[in-house]
């Protein structure tokens, strides 16, 4: 008796587990029956809200329901992070985060930060790169980074370098810059980002930053401020006479700017691999690939949601050791 107690449970236990099993394929099979929501960190306009509405309008086609953006700015995207860690792991939240939502908050904004993004929050995959500058204003009489260097270098020059706010991407890139160069400057940060930085640039405000292309293209084509390296991998073709930071002389200095797609820790891999199948067909679309291109960002995608993870949890990694080392934190 004891015996047939123990395999009838264990049979009662696989067929659980199948049913299971079967329930969580149907859900993934039948997603989604009604609207998916798109959280997004910031107000309207910027790379991560562009890429999202690219994004949803797609994913609206495909999925033939609705895919809503919803923009929720505020905390440096705390409160959105929050929010998408929070919600149901259904698919029907998910959340457009980048280098600095899901890599650098984790440790500048360790004190606060109500969620752990790399635990509460699961990689879907990358979606987007976006190509920087090193840039300074056209006042300063240099045209490379290793001019600029011996400019910041002579005795009595004083340099101020702008970024888009304190722990931000811009600001952490310019204190390894400057540490390895030698050479210190007084720190600007805008909370307005580009619409702020460029301004100040173009009225010697400020001398130095790192933007994204998109953002400065047209002043640089204008001469109203100079270009002295992309940090992408190669030179661009919009601008081929700007050198790659390797070809300057500083290689590996400056980020290119990613994006990527994430949902509550907690949502079923089925689930979360037919949403990862769907966003990868969508975003290697000719039409999608033509469209973003067109606003200088480069889709980037990853073979899998754990490849995506194991990429977040390396920049993790990478964008704590200059916020420690540096004593850099968000109040």
């Amino acid at each position: 008796m004891k015996i047939n107690r123990i395999g009838n449970s264990m049979l009662a236990g696989c067929l659980l587990a199948l049913g299971m099993a079967g329930t969580l394929a149907h859900a993934a099979e039948s997603f989604p029956s009604r609207p998916v929501r798109l959280i997004v960190p910031y107000a309207p306009g910027g790379a991560t809200d562009i890429i999202a509405r690219q994004l949803a309008d797609k994913l609206n086609q495909v999925w033939g329901q609705p895919v809503i953006v919803d923009n929720r700015a505020g905390a440096s995207g705390n409160i959105a992070l929050e929010l998408a860690a929070r919600a149901a792991p259904d698919g029907y939240t998910l959340f457009v985060g980048n280098v600095s939502t899901n890599a650098i908050n984790e440790t500048t904004f360790a004190k606060t930060l109500k969620i752990k993004p790399s635990r509460d929050l699961t990689g879907v995959t990358n979606l987007i790169e976006l190509p920087h500058l090193w840039i300074v204003s056209a006042a300063v009489p240099v045209s490379s980074l290793k001019q600029l260097v011996e400019y910041a270098k002579k005795p009595g020059a004083r340099m101020n370098y702008a970024s888009t706010g304190i722990g931000s991407y811009p600001h952490l890139d310019m204190v390894i810059f400057l540490k390895a160069a030698g050479i210190e400057m007084t720190h600007v940060p805008y909370k307005g980002g580009a619409g702020q930085v460029i301004p100040a640039l173009l009225s010697n405000e400020v001398q130095f930053t790192m933007l994204n292309m998109a953002s400065t293209i047209s002043n640089i084509r204008a001469g109203r401020i100079k270009a002295l390296a992309t940090t992408w991998p190669t030179r661009r073709p919009e601008l081929p006479d700007v050198p790659t930071v390797a070809e300057a002389g500083f290689p590996g200095m400056g980020t290119n700017a990613w994006n990527g797609l994430f949902a509550p820790a907690k949502i079923p891999k089925p689930l979360l691999n037919s949403i990862y199948a769907t966003v990868v067909k969508s975003m290697e679309s000719p039409d999608m690939k033509e469209s973003l291109d067109k606003r200088f960002m480069t889709v980037v995608v990853n073979k899998s949601p754990a490849e995506f993870n194991e990429f977040v949890r390396n920049e993790v990694a990478k964008w704590a050791k200059p916020v420690i080392e540096n004593n850099i934190t968000v109040e």
